[in-house]
């Protein structure tokens, strides 16, 4: 017997898109909470992203997913931003609302709610390595919600300097830039710092060039590398009495705010860290 239905389809437009593990992330709660949807992984060179995007209206997606080198470039396609992606110029996940397409960015915001399960940033002072898009959007979601000040350390300052303006311009949050100098010392009174950079990606032994014996107890420390998940820059730190907070947490809640903006229901990030588990330890 034939069974007649229509899937709700949401999906992800990528260069390079194999392998891609947020696909078996999100799956894996659609299956879990017994809903029809399919998300499914489309290789999407920038050429054709207007195409792609006036497909998925066309099909009546109920959103997608983009990477880079898309993220900036698909707002031209879009019907409106939210306020953090209006204020970093940059999506990741874009929402179908009243047939209007519009543009998230969930990267910060799965940061912030990773980092609220430990502390509230409100108030707090934050040192953030890197000036890239993963420390753009974590600095404008800290900034949003109200970290006291937010010093960005950074290899590059024609790369830090962009950064460190718009927060400032942008935000009420106070931004300072740093030339990273070698074995960085974590200032006196720092709460929060985060490896925003690629620095221990492929490579967990690959430390990054702090001075370790700087990270004391009571700070939060934080990196935004998923594989592995376990870093160098971790494991020092909980050496040192830190509180830490692998990538894992920060992707895992990207995938939990996307399926709640497409789906409406809230999924259970414990099925989507299982099955990141399952990759990563292959």
């Amino acid at each position: 017997m034939t069974r007649n239905f229509r899937s709700e389809l949401v999906g992800s437009f990528s260069e390079g898109s194999n392998g891609n593990p947020t696909v078996a992330m999100i799956e894996a709660a659609f299956a879990h909470h017994n809903l029809d949807w399919r998300y499914i992984n489309c290789e999407v060179t920038p050429a054709n992203l207007a195409d792609a995007v006036k497909g998925a209206r066309a099909m009546g997606w109920r959103g997608f997913n983009c990477s880079i080198p898309h993220k900036v470039a698909v707002i031209e396609h879009l019907d409106g931003l939210g306020e953090s992606a209006e204020i970093m110029g940059a999506v990741n996940c874009a929402v179908n609302r009243d047939g209007k397409f519009i543009g998230e960015n969930t990267d910060g915001k799965g940061f912030l709610k990773s980092l609220m399960e430990v502390v509230d940033p409100r108030g707090k002072s934050v040192v953030m390595f890197g000036a890239g898009g993963a420390a753009r959007a974590i600095g404008v979601e800290l900034a949003l919600a109200g970290a006291r000040a937010l010093t960005v350390v950074n290899r590059s300052a024609l790369r830090g300097e962009p950064l460190v303006r718009l927060l400032n311009e942008r935000t009420t949050t106070p931004a300072t830039l740093v030339q990273w100098p070698r074995e960085f010392a974590i200032p006196e009174g720092t709460d929060i710092v985060v490896n925003a950079t690629s620095i221990g990606l492929a490579n967990g032994n690959q430390p990054l060039d702090i001075d370790a014996a700087t990270l004391k107890p009571g700070m939060v420390v934080a990196d935004v590398i998923v594989d592995p998940p376990d870093t160098r820059f971790l494991r020092d730190a909980r050496t040192r009495g830190c509180t830490v907070i692998d990538g894992l947490g920060m992707l895992i809640n990207q995938g939990v705010i996307g399926v709640k903006y497409w789906t409406g229901i809230d999924a259970d990030p414990a099925v989507m860290r299982k099955k990141l588990e399952e990759i990563f330890s292959a």
